[in-house]
């Protein structure tokens, strides 16, 4: 769109995009900007510049979707899942990591729309806010390496990718965190699967939680059967032990945070899959892994594979006393990463830190499980919009 507007580039998407700007849930507010919709470029100019000015907002506050009493946000679309999976007494309890130059308009936003959604499922919110810390932020390159710099000649940092939010999600207090993207959302009339299967993968790990604080107990007490708990270890929380292990290794392994991920088949989306890795204590361990992290000569391997994650995580912080697990503990920092962005239009790459759910969590216990493609509705572009989860 910015190649469009700015270089006169027009590829499929655009005319994809025109033909179809009707169906589009943010219409009526392109409407109410005046756009002359016989001027193509000006179109597509009031979409991401002086106008809705999408192309400087983030996704949260993008209008997704229609419904008979108005437009929703994607951001609203997480109150009503947190209502219908994740309230806990009557309280739903949400947290959003935000740029700082955006907070004020979740704000304003929610502070417009909560109350709807609070007399729709009869429960009450409790939201917070989180910002990335800029002691985490990298310098971007071009792609021959040489520095970015953006239209005004000052050098670019940018965020350090999704890693750097492990100390916000450390903050959390909670006993059950919910982990998701804020654009994979659908309308609430296909919301079913969504909602079903995240409780299900929150009543595995409470179930998965309860076995490991047993064997724990058992260890440390020196009741235990090694035999029984290896088995436990290999079978329920996927992780090979080495040939020669002992209650010590044991103990290390059950003594760790759980995240339980779903996992969708592959149909061709761009994502993280499923892997199995070494590890320097002769274990090996179930971990996902973007595509950046994949030397080029195993990326066949990368792209045979069934399924990808989604990023659909439950994840259990709480140790068997019920204190919390200090999680910037449980990282391996060697697997950050180079990744292709964008600025304005233009190629850059950015150093990453060890991904939230890659090398940040790497030393957790982690568990795989197949989840329908009903639950999987990212909106990465703007024609994302027109596919039927969003319509």
């Amino acid at each position: 769109m910015f190649e469009f507007v700015n270089d006169d580039k027009r590829g499929k998407g655009i005319d994809t995009l025109l033909q179809n700007i009707e169906k589009f849930a943010f219409y009526e507010e392109l409407k109410a900007t005046g756009v002359d919709f016989a001027d193509d470029k000006a179109v597509v100019s009031a979409i991401i510049k002086e106008g809705l000015n999408y192309g400087a907002k983030p996704k949260g506050l993008v209008t997704f979707h229609n419904y008979p009493d108005g437009a929703s946000k994607a951001i609203e679309e997480h109150l009503m899942e947190g209502a219908q999976y994740g309230a806990s007494k009557g309280v739903s309890r949400l947290h959003f990591t935000v740029s700082p130059e955006h907070k004020e308009a979740f704000k304003v936003l929610l502070d417009e729309r909560v109350a709807k959604y609070e007399a729709k499922f009869g429960i009450k919110y409790d939201i917070s806010f989180s910002e990335q810390k800029p002691s985490t932020d990298t310098i971007a390159v071009n792609p021959d390496n040489t520095p970015f710099l953006t239209d005004e000649g000052k050098l670019l940092f940018r965020p350090a990718g999704h890693g750097a939010l492990l100390s916000n999600l450390n903050d959390i207090e909670a006993d059950v965190i919910f982990v998701k993207n804020i654009d994979n959302v659908t309308t609430d009339a296909l919301r079913g699967d969504t909602v079903r299967y995240k409780k299900a993968l929150a009543g595995l790990l409470l179930d998965l939680q309860a076995q490991t604080f047993a064997h724990l107990k058992a260890l440390r007490e020196g009741v235990a059967d090694l035999a029984e708990v290896a088995e436990f270890v290999e079978h329920k929380l996927c992780t090979k032990l080495p040939a020669e292990y002992d209650a010590e290794l044991l103990t290390a392994m059950l003594d760790r945070p759980i995240r339980v991920c779903g996992m969708v088949r592959n149909e061709g989306e761009p994502g993280g899959g499923p892997f199995w890795v070494k590890n320097d204590d002769g274990t090996q361990s179930l971990q996902i892994a973007e595509s950046s992290q994949i030397s080029a000569e195993d990326m066949p391997l990368m792209k045979e594979a069934t399924h990808f994650n989604p990023v659909d995580l439950v994840c259990g912080v709480r140790k068997a006393d019920g204190s919390k697990f200090d999680l910037m503990g449980y990282t391996d920092p060697k697997t950050g990463f180079i990744s292709s962005k964008s600025s304005g239009g233009r190629e850059l790459r950015a150093q990453e830190l060890p991904g939230l759910w890659n090398g940040a969590m790497a030393k957790w216990n982690t568990i795989f499980v197949d989840v329908p493609i009903s639950t999987f509705s990212p909106v990465k572009v703007v024609q994302d919009l027109l596919r039927p989860q969003h319509q």
